[in-house]
């Protein structure tokens, strides 16, 4: 492809659109093609895109019988991974990328986490391309109930909550995954259901509060993020 970089982008739900990290990588130069697998949108056979994102969704990264795209998605990635196209999971996106790459994904593994989350960031986040100088305890929106349970062979391990070790981590130097959705705002916490986050043992209204109070400095942390992969995505490689 000539002109303007350009992302594939993989959506699993309805609801699991880009939201506002597509809109940072926009902003960082990249022009987004959307495939909303889950309406039928057929995913390309080779890769010709400079980027990959791909999206959350409620499906283990193997869930080929409910969601016959992850198979083309894995392949696409792989493909991106020996290629040294940049690629950018999210929630089942990352964990996609963390086994694709040779690490281990659980379903229903360890307590659940769903709102907004304090982050640790660990040591390698240092010296990363994306995470490196960020504030050392960020928060982000969780919404999971499946896990990564092993990295990667040589991934670099970026960051870490209380109830969940694999929130953040790097494939090379051009790969990365995230359990957490750096895309999700106190919006669509608004719009979850009452009765799930009560089951939970989760209220509601406080669930909210605390996504809006949390949102405007992690908004400033994750489009830094977004915009630093857009650019790694838009300079030239020596």
């Amino acid at each position: 492809m000539s002109g303007q970089p350009r992302a594939l982008v993989v959506q699993h739900t309805a609801n699991g659109g880009p939201g506002r990290f597509g809109a940072w990588l926009s902003e960082g130069g990249l022009a987004l093609d959307v495939v909303r697998a889950h309406d039928g949108d057929p995913l390309p056979d080779r890769l010709s895109h400079q980027a990959v994102l791909v999206l959350g969704g409620g499906y283990m990264p193997d869930d080929d019988e409910r969601a016959p795209w992850l198979a083309p998605t894995r392949a696409l990635v792989a493909e991106a991974l020996d290629g040294g196209v940049p690629v950018f999971g999210i929630c089942l996106g990352g964990q996609l990328l963390a086994q694709v790459a040779g690490g281990t994904v659980a379903a229903d593994h360890g307590a659940p986490e769903i709102g907004s989350t304090p982050l640790t960031l660990l040591p390698a986040a240092e010296d990363d391309p994306l995470f490196h100088g960020l504030p050392p305890h960020p928060t982000a929106i969780e919404n999971h109930v499946d896990a990564i349970t092993r990295l990667p062979s040589g991934a670099r391990w970026l960051a870490r909550s209380e109830r969940c070790p694999y929130q953040a981590f790097a494939v090379g130097d051009r790969a990365w995954g995230t359990q957490f959705h750096p895309e999700a705002t106190s919006a669509q916490v608004r719009a979850w259901q009452p009765e799930r986050l009560l089951r939970h043992g989760l209220d509601p209204a406080e669930t909210v509060r605390r996504a809006e109070a949390d949102e405007p400095a992690a908004a400033e942390v994750w489009r830094t993020v977004a915009l630093r992969f857009a650019a790694l995505v838009t300079a030239p490689r020596s």
